[in-house]
């Protein structure tokens, strides 16, 4: 039995503090439902990054990051030294609870975080462009869409329509095809799978 497609529009996501109280984030979903950042299993979220400083410590999380938006930012990561993430670069997976500062390069910038609870689930965060229908492969778990362009899923329920920053969460194991709507459909891909 596949769960139906869930669409999350851009202007529903939670807007909240940071952690550490430095910034805003931007809840995309967060399971369970209703979980705070002290509990929850995994967590995909958005946050604009304004200034140079700390990144909030959480113990026993896997995170990865990706540049949406902006020119970058120079993360120094105890245990894996300096990281430039840029909007063109792949996404970057390190532990939470590794003490980490970032440095901007040329002003604010977006990114995108996925968390999950470390023995309990992981993830993998892959940024993909298509020109022409995609398929997107069966998976185990979970999977979000995020959409960088407007994008159509077709799904066994239908088609739906993303704009830029809605998401879109499916079940692993249904058949999902992405189709561009101008020229080129660039989106980011979440897979959530229990450990």
């Amino acid at each position: 039995m596949h769960n139906k497609p869930r669409l999350l529009r851009n202007s529903d996501h939670r807007r909240m503090p940071w952690k550490n109280g430095g910034g805003e984030t931007v809840e995309v979903i967060v399971h369970p439902e209703g979980a705070s950042l002290s509990d929850f299993g995994w967590r995909v979220s958005m946050a604009r990054v304004a200034g140079d400083g700390p990144f909030s410590v959480f113990p026993g999380i896997d995170r990865t990051l990706a540049v949406l938006a902006g020119d970058g930012m120079a993360l120094s990561i105890e245990g894996l030294g300096e990281r430039l993430l840029t909007p063109a670069s792949a996404p970057l997976a390190f532990p939470a609870d590794a003490p980490t500062t970032a440095r901007l390069t040329g002003g604010p910038i977006t990114d995108l975080n996925v968390m999950t609870r470390r023995g309990a689930f992981r993830h993998r965060l892959t940024h993909h462009v298509a020109r022409d229908a995609l398929a997107l492969p069966e998976a185990m778990g979970e999977r979000l869409l995020l959409a960088l362009e407007p994008l159509g899923v077709s799904t066994p329920e239908g088609l739906v329509g993303l704009q830029p920053l809605d998401a879109l969460v499916l079940d692993g194991g249904s058949a999902a095809e992405i189709v561009p709507a101008g020229k080129q459909a660039a989106f980011y891909l979440v897979e959530i799978t229990q450990d």
